[in-house]
């Protein structure tokens, strides 16, 4: 069985977790890379492809939703997961599992690729990291808060979500 990661990320959180499911992959003796959208992937070289994007006001980074619409007859017909990265933390009141963090293009891939899962996980702000933007934004008090420093990546779900895949992939 032959995996790829896809992933598109800003500022390397979504990478991170890209490479983490690649890696625990491999250790149940799948072959796994990840690889970013920008590399230009052929989805149609693997057996099966996990799909990341970090999230951004509601929506997939652009490269990781035309990396879907460009390969979508491709994608139907392999084995496909799916993940987000973001929020940073969860509102009060709110759930890992709220449908309401789920990115908006979500709904279409399940229409057009019809993925086996897709999983919300908490990224990671650095903010030496950040663009000019999101470093400005965060000098006001309201922008901390919406951009909080900090690694709220959850590594024991992320890990369990690989071990989901590896069990998929290993039944007939």
């Amino acid at each position: 069985m032959n995996v790829i990661v896809v992933y598109a990320s800003r500022y390397g959180s979504t990478k991170g977790i890209a490479e983490f499911i690649a890696e625990k992959l491999r250790a149940h003796g799948v072959q796994a890379e990840a690889r970013s959208v920008e590399a230009g992937p052929n989805p149609g070289e693997y057996d099966a492809v996990v799909i990341g994007s970090a999230v951004y006001m509601e929506h997939w980074m652009k490269g990781a939703v035309e990396f879907v619409r460009q390969n979508r007859a491709v994608l139907a017909g392999r084995p496909v997961w799916l993940f987000s990265s973001g929020p940073l933390k969860l509102e009060p009141g709110t759930s890992p599992g709220d449908p309401g963090l789920e990115p908006r293009e979500i709904g279409e891939f399940r229409e057009v690729i019809h993925p086996r899962d897709h999983r919300v996980f908490f990224g990671a702000l650095d903010p030496r990291r950040l663009g000019f933007a999101h470093r400005a934004l965060r000098k006001l008090p309201a922008g901390r808060a919406l951009l909080p420093e900090g690694d709220f990546r959850n590594w024991d779900y992320i890990e369990a979500w690989s071990g989901d895949i590896v069990r998929a992939l290993k039944t007939p």
